[in-house]
């Protein structure tokens, strides 16, 4: 037997609503997103109320949440925008009986979990699907680097969100020594995020330039992407090709320290690059692991292509916490 929820993903500009339907603790169905920018409303209960009229004045009596951020505390915070969620008040705040309250990385993990085989796009290594058994690992550039991994066996899985983001850069050549140098004097320790994330690319396109000799123009890293894809600027696109190289490189790092079977790049970001990724030399970065090379050329690399991965995973959390 189904039942109707609702499931919302609140970033730091928009808030995405669905009504899905669940049944035997996944996913039966996903109704089509409303978007909602979190600037037009006073809270998430405000939001919320929007949502309900939109559906014409009642809504499920069960909702799922996916939040960017940590999911612990009396009063969650969000950097992006001034609402704040306090979780022992969802229930009388929004009028529902039941609620699950996720990480927006742990969502897409079980988005990851849960979602069909039509929506993984394939990177790298062997062109087969995901294993039905063992460790996946996840990452998703973005505004951050999320990671996490999910373990599946038996018949069901389990999410692991992590702070993977948050692990030193290791790098491979000379143009990345020159990456790295440029952050270590703004930065006593440079993570991957730092790197892997979009706004890394302003990082790796000032360092190419200074090292061509040119002079910088500062541009913010929605304008160096921007002119990265459309092919009108040859030092951002390069800037775009480097960072799919360190994206491989990470990813691999990554799949060796989770034993990881199989690997799944997210993010909206990472949707945006597909092509790139394909390439500029991310398989080959992502199996340059020395000793390891043949064991790494053996994991399958694919890219989650659901239109709403966030929505979806918290539905998927909801389904499995209640099932």
């Amino acid at each position: 037997m189904s039942e109707a929820i609702v499931t919302v993903d609140i970033g730091g500009t928009h808030a995405r609503f669905a009504i899905a339907e669940i049944a035997g603790g996944r996913v039966a169905a996903l109704g089509e997103a409303t978007t909602l920018h979190t600037k037009d409303h006073a809270s998430f209960q405000t939001a919320w109320q929007d949502f309900e009229q939109q559906q014409g004045g009642s809504l499920p009596r069960s909702v799922a949440i996916a939040i960017a951020g940590p999911t612990r505390g009396d009063v969650i915070r969000f950097t992006n925008n001034p609402w704040i969620i306090r979780p022992a008040l969802i229930g009388e705040k929004l009028n529902v009986d039941r609620h699950v309250l996720v990480n927006d990385f742990e969502a897409v993990g079980h988005a990851v979990a849960q979602a069909g085989s039509e929506y993984f796009e394939h990177l790298a290594g062997p062109d087969a699907p995901l294993p039905a058994d063992g460790t996946i690992s996840i990452i998703g550039p973005g505004t951050g680097l999320g990671v996490a991994h999910i373990w599946r066996g038996d018949g069901g899985y389990r999410v692991q969100a992590t702070e993977g983001g948050h692990i030193d850069f290791a790098p491979l050549d000379s143009i990345e020594d020159a990456i790295l140098a440029r952050l270590r004097k703004r930065h006593r320790r440079v993570s991957i995020e730092r790197i892997v994330s979009g706004p890394g690319i302003v990082d790796i396109y000032e360092t190419l330039a200074s090292m061509e000799g040119r002079a910088i123009t500062p541009l913010d890293d929605r304008t160096i992407w921007t002119n990265a894809m459309s092919g009108e600027d040859a030092l951002a696109a390069a800037a775009a090709d480097r960072f799919c190289l360190s994206l491989g490189s990470v990813a691999g790092d990554l799949a060796l320290a989770q034993g990881a079977s199989g690997v799944v790049v997210a993010g909206g970001l990472g949707l945006r690059i597909r092509d790139q990724l394909l390439r500029s030399g991310f398989p080959e970065r992502f199996v340059a692991k020395g000793r390891f090379e043949n064991f790494m050329a053996a994991i399958p690399v694919k890219l989650i292509t659901h239109p709403q991965p966030g929505l979806f995973g918290a539905a998927a959390a909801f389904a499995r916490q209640y099932a």
